[in-house]
């Protein structure tokens, strides 16, 4: 079977160190390309990374007709443009959370895919696609720990670079919109609902225009969900779901270790028990559930509506944040 032909839209560095070697042991999909700014950074790029050709521009990238889908990691703020131009070029795209800068930004994409229904595009939430998040839904979805009542997520890594994309607001930095965003997607998959209203709080950084710490409420028909993120403190991140008989923990819920073995913990009747999830590679079984979805014809495991309704919430949270009321979603 021929494999999905990727091209890659920039070297930014989750797509070099964590994306394209899952693509390039992935059993569906092969990196044929890499962009850049500049030729030599491509060329850099691609030595590197063993890639066969390397492209200068985007343009030339979204302009080659051996490449049959683009993979873009670009800052915030050029994932709708540059998805975009590459769904008018004729490529499936699978694009780096949050999609866009804001609901208006994402619902300019999701049209551009709607003209074009013969492209696959998703965004790559990729938690959702390791074990111990399909052990977690199940273990809900099969009532082991009774009526979900709260969720609290937990993710900080510490960036002071002033520099740093993930510190400028213009790029759509901030921590709600490079973290915060997995804490509202995981209450929403495993509630497997939308919430009826949110409350965010935020708390300034001087020097720092950004969101640096971002915490937030989620309420739910039966239930809710707390979050804190922050890119100003130690690195840390767990998820705790309680339900009315036990409650699920899972230590490293959003980036463990590619090809090792990992667990989540249930707890009953005051018990805990850890179940061990297999070796596993969330990217690389993103990359494959795409590809099949492309071999298939089908849609994506993630539809673009998911990326949306994320995306209403955090223009929520920080519409909450900033008027210091809970705000109600549509």
């Amino acid at each position: 079977m021929q494999k999905l032909r990727w091209g890659v839209l920039s070297s930014a560095k989750i797509g070099r160190t964590k994306v394209i070697p899952a693509i390039q042991t992935s059993l569906l999909g092969e990196v044929v390309a890499i962009a850049s700014r500049t030729q030599e950074s491509a060329d850099q790029a691609a030595k590197e990374l063993g890639i066969k050709r390397a492209h200068g521009s985007y343009e030339a990238l979204l302009a080659d007709p051996n490449v049959d889908a683009i993979y873009n990691p670009l800052p915030n703020h050029l994932h709708v443009p540059w998805s975009i131009k590459a769904i008018e070029a004729g490529k499936h795209v699978l694009c780096e959370k949050p999609l866009g800068l804001n609901t208006t930004d994402v619902e300019k994409l999701i049209k551009a895919a709607r003209q074009n229904p013969q492209l696959n595009v998703m965004e790559a939430f990729m938690y959702r696609f390791h074990p111990q998040w399909q052990t977690a839904k199940k273990l809900v979805q099969d009532n082991c720990i009774g009526q979900v009542r709260s969720i609290h997520s937990h993710f900080a890594y510490n960036n002071h670079d002033a520099t740093n994309i993930r510190n400028i607001a213009d790029w759509g930095g901030g921590a709600l919109m490079d973290i915060g965003c997995y804490c509202i997607s995981l209450a929403r998959f495993i509630y497997d609902e939308e919430p009826l209203r949110v409350l965010g709080q935020i708390t300034p950084y001087a020097g720092y225009e950004v969101d640096c710490f971002v915490s937030g409420i989620m309420e739910f028909a039966d239930g809710n969900s707390t979050f804190t993120a922050s890119t100003k403190s130690e690195a840390e991140q767990y998820v705790e779901i309680h339900g009315e008989q036990g409650s699920i923990l899972i230590p490293l819920p959003f980036n463990p270790i590619a090809d090792t073995i990992t667990h989540i913990e249930l707890k009953r009747d005051g018990v805990r028990e850890q179940i061990v999830q297999l070796p596993s590679d969330h990217y690389r079984n993103m990359a494959d559930a795409f590809a099949e979805s492309v071999k298939q014809k089908i849609t994506v495991p993630t539809p673009l509506s998911d990326a949306l309704a994320n995306m209403k919430i955090i223009d929520a949270i920080f519409s909450s944040a900033q008027t210091n009321q809970w705000i109600s979603i549509d």
